[in-house]
């Protein structure tokens, strides 16, 4: 995958708002990789701010709705993980400052 698809899936991913926070994943820090193979089919290793995260199959479907948006790609697999865990670290600057976080 090149540089371009990335950065295309990953602008595709931050109209994916944390209903809970109203700041997007991306910036948010939840999303740690993503890939697309030659026969569209795309991964996302992501993370919630918690195990119970009642949000979860919302945020879900929402990631894979917007990637499917994109014409390069024709199926979604999304690996939830818990390690490394998130935190307030994994923020940019920019949701840090939309929640009065330092």
């Amino acid at each position: 995958m090149d540089k371009a698809m990335e950065e295309s899936m990953y602008g595709a991913l931050e109209n994916v708002i944390d209903p809970e926070l109203g700041i997007d994943i991306v910036n948010l820090g939840l999303v740690y990789g993503v890939n697309l193979d030659d026969e569209g089919n795309a991964g996302v290793e992501m993370t919630l701010t918690s195990m119970g995260c009642p949000m979860g199959p919302q945020i879900m479907g929402q990631v894979e709705h917007c990637l499917l948006e994109l014409p390069e790609v024709k199926d979604v697999q999304i690996a939830i993980v818990w390690n490394p865990p998130w935190d307030k670290d994994k923020m940019t600057r920019y949701a840090k400052i939309a929640l009065g976080v330092s």
